[in-house]
């Protein structure tokens, strides 16, 4: 290799002197299975993974299969105990469905007269076809937070309703906000907010943006980037066969937004300042205001994928009831015509990354006291299917699951893109950096993670858990664990030119970061199955409070 400039030289210098002081420094009864991880190991496993011959691993199609096969075979050489039941491969059923931009709308009725938006303007999609016509109510950002005394359902009624929330959380540009600062936490997601419009009696929802927010909203954002818009064939949708989430939602643009709060007596900003003022209930009856969701599926059919698992039981007869999980996720985005999707680092670098831990672990000789869960997930680009499934039908009690280690896009070096143009600021060097998402709910899990990182020397980054304009927090599959209380980081080493691009290839991946991520890992996962006192989850994380 040639080495061009002297940051090459230093940082292969610096590789070099890291693993050396490591080798020498880990403790000898963990040492065994820390020196398996090697970056050509890595090498040859995400060349396979990420190869033309998996088509991209869509899932529910051929390539993801093999790549399902390709992670029980390695388990079970590696000599580990299948996780589910005596079975590797845990039973994920699905719904597969398209939706028809052409003929799905949100309508909204009022004076007798009938507007219809369509997408990109408007859009939501549901596994089943959808007519919903309901008077509508606005729900402020659509939060229940016993724990901080907010509640904006306070003094509505809901039931038989659809509801209009703001997107986010209030107080967003705060760093003393109760909501975690300008961070986020549970209750600015989606899925949640859908969950307690359900629980209120609403039969449908609608997202609008804050009309106050300093980023792009989901629907700019949608219609910017366009997900997957240079496909010839669009990426269906999928969703769990059996999810507790039944209530539709839409997502609809600035204009509509105004459009649809006219009858509220106040403009939406003055509604959203109103809130942020001082956290109390701007909720209301829309009068004159009936809102319809019109969706339908151009197809819609069952299918079953698989979360696959592994266990190494902990050598303590008491603690070994209790569990530490390292997981990744196997699918991608598929092929479309010709061009596939390779996902080397989405997420072929997480899924190897588990084996590979899977495998060090199983070399050891020594184990740690509690048990370890080896779990690549299904469908986590499909809306994190396989891990809310896992945590819907847990294998191991979740109440005694003390921590998660969660590998999505662990291989490549943080770069500008369209992901985060004017949204964030990258540092300059990342080629040692690894960002951890999820302290502000564990603020022991990220100090143990430190601790064992003087061994491996990389640099670690916590600025994702303090904004919000990227919904960082809610897009992995540690999500629907920290949503059951259970401490949960997403280890992630950024957003680059090729995220979801066809050119996300195994050539590009930076092999001496990626094996250093997974060597602390190892340590960390040690860590957290020997301490007599694991990390304890923080409930109610309350801005700049929950860093001290």
């Amino acid at each position: 290799m040639k080495l061009r400039n002297l940051s090459q030289i230093t940082l292969v210098l610096f590789s070099f002197v890291t693993f050396t002081f490591s080798q020498n420094a880990v403790p000898a009864r963990v040492a065994p299975g820390y020196k398996t991880i090697q970056e050509n190991t890595l090498r040859a496993d995400l060349t396979f993974i990420a190869s033309d011959a998996l088509q991209g691993r869509l899932s529910l199609q051929p390539g993801d299969e093999v790549a399902i096969q390709w992670i029980a075979s390695e388990y079970a050489k590696a000599g580990l105990k299948p996780a589910f039941n005596g079975s590797y491969l845990q039973p994920v059923p699905l719904i597969e469905y398209r939706n028809n931009r052409e003929q799905s709308y949100v309508g909204l009725a009022r004076a007798g007269n009938e507007k219809h938006w369509k997408f990109p303007e408007a859009f939501g999609a549901f596994a089943k076809d959808v007519d919903i016509t309901a008077d509508a109510v606005f729900a402020g950002f659509g939060i229940t937070a016993p724990e901080l005394g907010y509640d904006d359902y306070q003094g509505i009624d809901a039931k038989g309703k659809i509801v209009v929330i703001f997107d986010h959380e209030p107080q967003e540009s705060d760093a003393q906000s109760i909501f975690n600062g300008t961070g986020n936490t549970r209750y600015a997601t989606t899925r949640v907010k859908a969950l307690n419009a359900q629980a209120h009696g609403a039969v449908a929802v609608v997202i609008v943006a804050e009309p106050n927010r300093k980023h792009p909203s989901n629907q700019e954002r949608v219609a910017r980037i366009g997900g997957s818009a240079t496909r010839k064939e669009p990426l269906p949708s999928q969703a769990l066969a059996d999810d507790v989430l039944q209530t539709p939602v839409a997502t609809v643009s600035d204009e509509i937004a105004a459009e649809i709060l006219a009858t509220s007596g106040v403009k939406p900003a003055d509604l959203q300042n109103a809130i942020d003022r001082d956290l109390k209930s701007q909720s209301r009856p829309l009068p004159d205001t009936r809102i319809t969701l019109h969706y339908r599926n151009l197809f819609s059919h069952p299918g079953t994928t698989y979360n696959v698992g592994a266990l190494l039981e902990g050598s303590d007869p008491t603690l070994s009831g209790e569990t530490i999980i390292i997981s990744g996720h196997h699918d991608h985005d598929g092929k479309s015509g010709d061009e596939i999707w390779h996902g080397a680092d989405d997420n072929g670098s997480g899924t190897v990354g588990t084996v590979n831990l899977a495998r060090a672990f199983a070399a050891n000789q020594a184990r740690p006291k509690r048990s370890i869960l080896f779990v690549v997930f299904a469908a986590e680009e499909r809306g994190l299917l396989g891990a809310f499934y896992l945590a819907a039908h847990p294998v191991r009690p979740l109440a005694t699951t003390r921590a998660i280690i969660n590998f999505d896009m662990i291989g490549r070096n943080e770069e500008p893109s369209d992901q985060t143009k004017g949204l964030i600021e990258i540092p300059a060097d990342t080629t040692n950096r690894l960002n951890l998402i999820g302290a502000m709910y564990s603020p022991e899990y990220k100090s143990v993670v430190e601790q064992q990182n003087r061994m491996v020397g990389l640099t670690l980054d916590d600025r994702f858990d303090h904004e919000a304009a990227l919904n960082i927090f809610f897009r992995s599959d540690q999500f629907p664990f920290v949503l059951k209380n259970v401490p949960a980081f997403w280890w992630f080493t950024g957003f680059h030119p090729d995220y979801h691009h066809t050119t996300d290839t195994a050539d590009k991946i930076n092999y001496v970061k990626m094996a250093r991520i997974l060597r602390l890992a190892y340590l960390t996962a040690w860590q957290f199955g020997d301490t007599a006192k694991p990390p304890k989850f923080v409930e109610s994380p309350k801005g700049a409070a929950a860093a001290q």
